[in-house]
């Protein structure tokens, strides 16, 4: 890979382009601190030769007292411009991370499932730190010094032209010599930040499973694992390391040559009579000038080879585009009241191998409830996922109110379309943020009714904070049942007119079982529902029945027509129990 900066400005210019102001600041000053780079050696050269040719006292105080102040005004500049900088880098990088962050929030479940969330943390926060401290250090240094170069070799062309096209053609050499290997061991750091992704990935994917891998015995297992992760780093890491050095050991031949040459020219022309000793030494001092920038090109030569690893990755992830394509205001919002959901000849797969669904085609007509049966992996959930337009399915069209769920908007879809499933998701903020998923606009009026009518009334009084209360990530700080009349309460804050529910009653104690009953004869009043089940008492609320066998429906008819046919799979499972056949 060959890592051009148009890459990486194209992956900053938007955020940079809005604070073009600050940006040109940042410009006149850093031309500004040039000149003052390159006048203030003139100021020494003058201090020189007058003190030779015995000068007066006081025109040497003011020189000295010129160098002195242009020097300390330099530093001050050259603070500011630092400050800038990292400002600009900062703002543009972390509105990058918020772009990055809004695009893996909508790519696809697929993407999501093939990438650990340790391992999308390091490419949004680890690579685009990265590109923070380049962009950074492009500007002040990289930049500025390749100015200060151009400066350095137009006072040495001014003060003798043989002496200005030795070092041009000198700094030319060096340049060229550095951008021959700036690529050099790109591919090594990529690696390295690849191991370093999966790395992360890893640890969080342990930490998440800490009670599962403690019991199991597992945690040989996952310290070995981490040595050998950490091993994948110090190797690609080494590597890379190994060729940096080659570029070290260039720029420092190239230095030596430079001061061979400064002190070479300035030596034959001094005996030649073409300059003072004043100037030669101030080919000296820019020689030296000259130095820093090379070594600083140098640096950024071996920044260029993790940046260019960085920019790769996230270009990759940028580039990469969701196979569920949103129509934002396309078909406009879906109707209040019930909805109707129909699946027309509909396939899916995972993985374009294995088929989870065959040529599905039911009507859920609004105001009904749909029971769902069928045993593990025979795609119920598939179903659901279908639905929320998380997967587009393989062949076939699903449609609600008539609608194609692909010519719809995601966000009203999602709006109209609720789901309630035995395992709770918390977050670690308020209540009134956890009910509304952080929407300001719904009053808190309309919240505490959800909470009364739900019989949440005496917990939200006996809060601390009341709405305000922080809950913990992952429910910990409530029961089950808590947790799930929590969920019911999201789903009756956004009114949807289809919900599905995944045995959301199931795993409870007898008392709060009969308070979730309550909630969903509520929850399913006037709307359409799908109830995944897997006990006998969940589907008595059921109009149709359909059981699901290996992806295909092997049974779906009226819920009490079933119930009294000898011959129906449904009234097999209701003499023997749903519990003992559907797993």
């Amino acid at each position: 890979m060959t890592f051009s900066f148009r890459q990486y400005w194209e992956l900053l210019a938007t955020h940079i382009r809005p604070q073009r102001g600050r940006f040109a600041g940042l410009v006149t000053l850093m031309f500004f601190s040039i000149g003052l780079q390159v006048v203030n050696p003139q100021i020494l050269r003058f201090f020189i030769d007058a003190a030779l040719g015995g000068g007066a006292v006081q025109t040497l105080t003011l020189a000295a007292l010129a160098f002195i102040g242009i020097a300390l005004m330099q530093q001050g500049i050259s603070v500011s411009v630092t400050y800038l900088g990292e400002s600009l880098a900062w703002t543009a990088t972390n509105a990058l991370r918020s772009d990055l962050a809004r695009h893996c929030l909508n790519l696809d479940m697929s993407f999501h499932n093939n990438h650990t969330p340790g391992e999308l943390i390091e490419r949004i926060d680890g690579d685009v730190s990265e590109m923070a401290n380049f962009f950074s250090q492009f500007i002040v240094t990289l930049l500025g010094n390749g100015l200060l170069m151009v400066g350095i070799l137009a006072a040495l062309f001014r003060e003798n032209w043989i002496a200005g096209l030795v070092f041009t053609i000198f700094s030319g050499a060096a340049l060229l010599a550095l951008s021959r290997v700036r690529n050099l061991a790109v591919k090594e750091h990529k690696a390295r930040r690849q191991a370093e992704a999966e790395l992360f990935g890893f640890v969080e994917e342990q930490l998440t499973g800490t009670e599962d891998i403690r019991s199991s015995g597992a945690v040989t297992f996952s310290l070995r694992e981490l040595f050998r992760l950490q091993g994948n780093i110090f190797r690609s890491d080494r590597k890379a390391h190994q060729k940096g050095w080659w570029i070290d050991n260039l720029m420092i031949a190239m230095l030596v040559l430079g001061n061979l040459l400064a002190m070479g020219s300035g030596y034959t022309l001094f005996k030649m009579g073409a300059i003072t000793i004043g100037t030669v030494y101030l080919f000296i001092y820019y020689i030296n000038q000259l130095e820093a920038p090379l070594w600083t090109l140098t640096r950024q030569v071996g920044n260029f080879q993790t940046i260019g690893a960085c920019v790769e990755r996230l270009t990759e992830l940028k580039n990469t585009h969701p196979v569920v394509q949103d129509n934002p205001g396309r078909e406009g919002h879906l109707p209040a009241g019930p909805l109707g959901l129909a699946f027309e000849d509909v396939s899916f797969s995972y993985n374009s191998e294995e088929t989870i669904l065959t040529h599905l085609t039911f009507q859920v007509k609004p105001g009904k409830v749909l029971g769902l049966l069928g045993r593990t992996g025979s795609g119920k959930t598939t179903i659901t996922r279908l639905v929320f337009r998380l997967y587009e399915p393989s062949q076939g069209q699903i449609s609600i109110e008539g609608k194609d769920l692909r010519s719809c908007d995601l966000q009203a879809l999602r709006q109209r379309v609720g789901m309630v499933t035995q395992e709770v998701q918390l977050f670690h903020a308020s209540v009134r943020d956890n009910l509304t998923f952080f929407d300001s606009s719904i009053p808190d009026v309309s919240i505490i009714a959800v909470l009364e009518d739900l019989e949440l009334g005496d917990w939200l009084r006996g809060l601390p904070a009341g709405l305000d209360t922080e809950l913990q990530a992952g429910g910990h700080s409530l029961s089950a049942g808590e947790a799930q009349l929590l969920a019911f309460a999201r789903i009756f804050l956004r009114n949807p007119g289809l919900v599905i529910l995944d045995e959301a009653s199931s795993r409870l104690d007898p008392a709060t079982e009969q308070r979730v009953e309550r909630a969903i004869d509520k929850l399913l009043r006037d709307r359409t529902a799908i109830v995944i089940a897997h006990r006998l008492g969940t589907v008595e609320r059921a109009d149709d029945i359909m059981i699901l066998d290996d992806g295909k429906i092997s049974e779906f008819g009226d819920r009490a027509s079933l119930a009294a046919n000898p011959g129906s799979t449904f009234y097999h499972l209701l003499q023997t129990g749903m519990e003992e056949v559907l797993v």
